[in-house]
């Protein structure tokens, strides 16, 4: 053979040194230029976090007295139940999350939570925002006579209480939620499909999952959905999940604590107010809560307008 340095040896072109190696055969069904394709990416994802909230659910079947928490408490919301349950399914898709930053290869921070901003500006102002949003939606009913007032439910010591515990319940009801639907879930499937077909996607099943509470309705779901939207845009102007969760943890704590009125059908104990719904379920939403509403999809496009002029695009805060 000969030793002329001239001559290149027949078969494939080699890879220059420090390009990416592209994928042959049937590693392509699994692989891209990118490393895992998205698709199995999101399928490993949604697979750990069934795995791991099925494992919660057996420890919490398996403890006597969160078990006994449970069909004490069964079908009241209360600030027990709703930080056991929430606690225990945040932890699930978190770890989940952490799990797939090794096999994927990214930071947990590009999925939309940067634990360095959590309680950050963003977190506050979303915190105002959704208390915002919540007190315009029943104040509108209740100038149209569909909503009412009586008086204080709580007195004391009581009030404080319940109004601290509902309010981490509603925090880790914002994590998972929103990082469960606009977190990883999101950032991965976008990375396949693109950011707003993804979007409506997750909204879509954001909504639909609703539909499992007790006294919920398909015009609630919708609604849920139509949220879920909202939060997602947000997420794309502020560059994180820190505002929605904010504005998602304020919202129900306002809902369901402050206002005391059904969430997503859901009745509470423990509530603030003494408070009634008078008129038809077009108006007041009847036993879905005011996310039944018609008047809620106004809320939220003045909303997603306010975002819109306060988020300029472009401007996101680091991660």
């Amino acid at each position: 053979m000969s030793s002329d340095p001239t001559l290149v040896p027949s078969g494939p072109a080699s890879e220059e040194p420090g390009s990416p190696r592209r994928p042959h055969g049937m590693s392509r069904v699994f692989f891209g230029s990118g490393g895992l394709r998205a698709g199995w990416r999101l399928f490993l994802g949604i697979l750990l976090i069934m795995l791991f909230t099925a494992g919660s659910r057996l420890l919490f079947r398996f403890t006597p007295a969160a078990r006994a928490l449970h069909q004490a408490q069964l079908g009241i919301l209360t600030p027990g139940i709703l930080i056991l349950t929430e606690g225990l399914q945040a932890l699930a898709v978190v770890l989940a999350a952490l799990v797939m930053t090794r096999i994927d290869k990214h930071p947990f921070a590009e999925y939309g939570m940067p634990p360095a901003l959590a309680f950050g500006k963003r977190f506050w102002q979303g915190w105002i925002f959704g208390f915002a949003m919540i007190s315009a939606l029943l104040g509108w009913i209740a100038a149209l006579h569909g909503f009412s007032i009586a008086g204080l439910a709580l007195g004391g010591a009581a009030i404080a209480r319940y109004g601290l515990l509902y309010l981490l319940g509603f925090f880790l009801v914002g994590i998972f939620e929103e990082f469960s639907f606009r977190g990883y879930l999101q950032a991965t499937l976008a990375s396949g499909i693109g950011f707003w077909p993804s979007a409506i996607v997750w909204a879509f099943a954001f909504g639909g999952v609703h539909l499992g509470n007790p006294g919920e309705a398909k015009l609630g779901a919708l609604m849920t959905g139509t949220f879920g939207l909202l939060a997602v845009f947000t997420l794309r102007r502020t560059g994180n999940l820190w505002f929605a969760i904010g504005m998602h943890a304020a919202w129900d704590w306002g809902e369901t604590f402050f206002y005391s009125v059904p969430d997503s059908g859901m009745a509470a104990s423990g509530q603030l107010m003494h408070s009634a719904f008078h008129g038809p379920a077009w108006l007041t939403g009847g036993t879905v809560g005011p996310e039944g509403s018609w008047l809620v999809f106004v809320i939220l496009a003045l909303a997603a307008v306010a975002v819109h002029f306060l988020f300029r695009a472009g401007r996101r805060e680091a991660v």
